[in-house]
């Protein structure tokens, strides 16, 4: 429960803190001249904004905002690309093209999973996405249908005041 709500809390943060992150880590580990323009125009502008849209799908949840929780997808999630991304930092000369895969990897299915809980929850709630069938005119009975005429034709009922 704690940890949920550590995680929800914490991904506003996380925009910040990770791209801020991969700066550091070049400086610590002098990755070199061609790690640093990588992370300036590629690695924080990517992780900056993929951690806010992903951060706002995950928002967008009605379960999220009324617990005010991660769901525990999330915290998987989130989680395994906040340990690649913090991973991607140290610069490991043999590992990191494995490191920035996977991490580019589960950020995409990151993405897919937050529209897949949204598409889920949207589904499933009284007041979500629905689509309506359209019955064709000709399978309508005789007494709904309307005529041009009566398409302008609009119907006003005024309430009675209640003691004003």
């Amino acid at each position: 429960m704690w940890l949920r709500r550590a995680f929800y809390r914490w991904m506003f943060p996380a925009a910040v803190v990770l791209p801020l992150w991969l700066l550091i880590g070049w400086g610590i580990t002098g990755a070199g001249g061609w790690a640093f323009l990588w992370v300036l125009f590629i690695a924080i502008p990517s992780v900056f904004v993929g951690q806010l849209v992903l951060t706002l799908l995950q928002r967008a949840r009605p379960s999220a905002r009324e617990t005010r929780m991660a769901s525990w997808w999330d915290v998987l999630g989130f989680g395994v690309w906040h340990v690649l991304t913090i991973a991607v930092g140290f610069f490991p000369q043999a590992w990191f093209p494995l490191l920035l895969t996977a991490a580019i990897a589960v950020a995409l299915a990151l993405f897919w999973l937050m529209l897949w809980q949204l598409w889920g929850e949207a589904r499933t709630a009284g007041t979500g996405i629905r689509f309506l069938a359209t019955t064709p005119p000709d399978a309508e009975p005789e007494s709904s249908r309307r005529s041009a005429a009566d398409a302008d034709v609009f119907i006003i009922r005024e309430k009675p005041d209640a003691g004003v």
